[in-house]
């Protein structure tokens, strides 16, 4: 009896947070139009939020590439088939580890930043002192934060496909000489790009969406204590690989589900 209200409460809580969310998401939204109108906002935060995480992103999409270059040799001289190492790495970062990875880790630089910041606004009130002041803090702290987030992750992924493509041909090419013309020729000739680089790209957006709306909320939503900003922070990157993990599974049986 008492694990099936354990499991009823924990349920209504996870609805009436749900619910709370998805409000603070539309909230939000209505915002684009006073975001688009105060340029300045949305630039100061897209050097918080995109600039400061491109060498994490330029960093981690290299060595994954490189990661990727040397096991895909070694895998396809199995086969004999080394020349399709452009399309083994190409496709790999394009489809999934680009949109992914980049994504897990604009969650745990960028993401978990905005949690604690909001929060402690909240902590310090300085959300309530905006209201006070007839500021809406949802569209001038919030908004350009969510949109800045949402512009940035789609460019960083396409950052880390294609560093981590100059990775593969470093590791591949350079070190293993595996044949220049092969690699990228069959690579030319393979990557599709509707079905490869705009599904990659939708996936990006997606997720982008989910990172911004989980870490400004759980910054919003957090007890203004210390110990709640840090458990507030901890719930971004837990929830947000969560949510990128299941929308991609999602996304790809959606996407390569019948080829």
């Amino acid at each position: 009896m008492k694990l099936f209200q354990t499991i009823g409460h924990s349920s209504l809580k996870f609805l009436a947070k749900l619910g709370r969310s998805s409000l603070f998401l539309f909230s939000i939204s209505t915002g684009l139009a006073y975001t688009l109108s105060r340029p300045n906002l949305l630039i100061k935060q897209l050097y918080s939020i995109g600039v400061l995480t491109f060498w994490l992103i330029a960093v981690s999409g290299l060595f994954v590439g490189m990661v990727l270059g040397l096991q895909g040799v070694y895998t396809l001289s199995t086969y004999g088939a080394e020349s399709s190492l452009g399309i083994m790495v190409a496709a790999s970062l394009v489809r999934e580890l680009g949109p992914v990875v980049s994504a897990l880790l604009f969650a745990g630089r960028a993401g978990s930043a905005l949690t604690a910041e909001v929060g402690l606004m909240k902590a310090t009130e300085q959300l309530s002192a905006m209201e006070m002041m007839a500021i809406d803090p949802l569209k001038y702290i919030i908004a350009p934060r969510f949109f800045a987030g949402f512009i940035s992750l789609p460019l960083l992924a396409a950052l880390f496909s294609a560093v981590g493509v100059l990775g593969g041909y470093l590791a591949g090419v350079e070190l293993l000489n595996v044949d220049a013309g092969a690699y990228w020729s069959q690579m030319q000739s393979v990557i599709d790009f509707h079905d490869d680089i705009i599904n990659g790209i939708i996936k990006s957006i997606i997720f982008a969406w989910l990172v911004s709306w989980i870490a400004l909320f759980e910054g919003y939503d957090a007890l203004p204590t210390s110990a709640g900003i840090s458990r507030a922070t901890t719930r971004t990157v837990v929830n947000s690989a969560f949510a990128i993990l299941l929308f991609d599974f999602l996304l790809t049986a959606l996407m390569y589900g019948e080829s």
